[in-house]
């Protein structure tokens, strides 16, 4: 059985099309309802992320009977998946960012999932459904857990500026210059300041955090158009806007922190911990490490400013892919629906560390109710009323790392003029989107 899973696993890494990993190819598989299932989830080993997906995967085997292994992977994750498929033998479950949904379609590595197999899965919020469908309108993922950004602001410096909190990006800017300039850590020195970035390249990260920018100015990396393909964005006159306005942040207002350009973001986590920055936006997986390294009454949670066109925000998640190959397909469809489910998604939030869900992805299940701190209603308000995800094309790691070098670029380097740096940048993404094979 085991011979033949690899077999299947085989053609399917080496053939790298849609097609392979769709029923028909899997159906070759002699299937086993009660083989045991290898998950793989993208968390650091003997980490928070490990122990409640561990507790997880407990649960469900307590609740269904069905052994799972679990196995957490952090550095190479991608590498590691890549070797394992090369090896002919993919595991069968991967828990993994839902941006990474494109890629491991055009790979050949995932399967299509039968919703109508999942139960439970008509209780999904649309937007996170929405998260595993491939630009094919197929779907390939389950979302099991959901993010969006709010804005996290030192509570005790902006009381002592006097300042409201910030609704606009103006409101914005004038608070982190206070930041910067007022000393607002009362140390008579001149080493704060307003904003943490993390500008580096690594993984994308500017163009990652730039994303809660450009689209609330109404700008887009690339846009979608009627016939299914996209279109590069970066030099339209509302990109052009977004992307001079945070580009400024550096140059003109001076409120980021020294260095962000080569940041990525564990040093700028700290940046903000350790009181060398006031503001901060990310996501609520980062709660828990500043309520213990500041305190919880020393920053708040807010909503993200509203930029020129609107509130929206960078949606995330992460999402339970059904590996190709498998001998357990029921197995499989039998884990993404416990992990969606009231009982799955309230274990998922459980507990102040070792927790896998950030926001409850079922439709039925209250955030409220497992968490009663108001801060995690921000970041549920903000996913339900504003959070965008990055679309699911084949190869969106191309085009955020494309936007990034960019955007790196330009509040590296103030002398470069934006509007000539994004017509180069739309350059690139054209002919990613060429090679994509989605291009208009």
């Amino acid at each position: 059985m085991r011979s033949s899973r690899r077999l299947v696993a085989a053609v399917l890494a080496a053939t790298f099309t849609v097609a392979a990993c769709g029923s028909s190819g899997a159906g070759e598989v002699t299937q086993d309802s009660s083989a045991p299932l290898e998950l793989w989830v993208r968390t650091t080993p003997g980490g928070d992320g490990e122990k409640g997906m561990k507790k997880l995967a407990a649960a469900f085997e307590a609740a269904s009977g069905q052994k799972v292994q679990v196995t957490a992977i952090f550095d190479d994750f991608e590498t590691k998946l890549s070797q394992r498929a090369a090896q002919k033998d993919l595991p069968d479950l991967v828990l993994n960012d839902s941006a990474q949904l494109g890629t491991m379609v055009s790979q050949g590595i995932v399967r299509e999932v039968d919703l109508a197999a999942v139960k439970g899965s008509d209780q999904l919020l649309e937007a996170a459904l929405a998260a595993g469908r491939a630009t094919d309108g197929k779907t390939y993922g389950v979302p099991y857990s959901a993010q969006a950004s709010a804005l996290l602001i030192r509570k005790d410096w902006r009381a002592k500026t006097g300042l409201p909190v910030p609704a606009t990006w103006a409101e914005l800017i004038t608070l982190a210059k206070a930041f910067t300039t007022q000393d607002p850590d009362g140390n008579g020195k001149a080493d704060t300041a307003g904003l943490a970035v993390p500008g580096s390249t690594k993984r994308g990260y500017a163009s990652w955090y730039f994303s809660n920018f450009l689209w609330a100015g109404g700008g887009d990396f690339v846009a979608a158009q009627p016939d299914g393909k996209y279109k590069a964005a970066m030099s339209t006159p509302e990109s052009v806007a977004a992307t001079t306005w945070f580009r400024d942040l550096a140059c003109t207002a001076k409120v980021v922190q020294p260095g962000a350009a080569t940041m990525d973001t564990p040093p700028t986590n700290e940046t903000f911990e350790a009181g060398r920055a006031g503001m901060y936006v990310v996501g609520p997986y980062l709660l828990p490490r500043f309520d213990s390294a500041l305190g919880k009454d020393k920053y708040e949670v807010v909503p993200v400013p509203a930029g020129p066109k609107d509130a929206t925000v960078l949606a995330e998640g992460g999402s339970v892919y059904l590996m190709a190959g498998s001998p357990n397909r029921a197995g499989q469809d039998a884990f993404a629906a416990y992990a969606i489910s009231a009982e799955g998604q309230k274990l998922g939030m459980a507990g102040e560390k070792a927790f896998i869900v950030q926001l409850p992805v079922n439709k039925t299940v209250d955030i409220g109710s497992v968490r009663p701190d108001p801060r995690w209603k921000v970041y549920a308000d903000a996913y339900k009323s504003h959070a965008r995800y990055a679309p699911s094309i084949p190869n969106w790691t191309a085009v955020r790392q494309s936007s990034a070098d960019t955007v790196n670029a330009l509040i590296a380097d103030c002398s470069l003029n934006v509007g000539d740096e994004l017509k180069k940048l739309d350059s690139k993404l054209t002919d990613a989107l060429n090679q994509q094979g989605i291009g208009a």
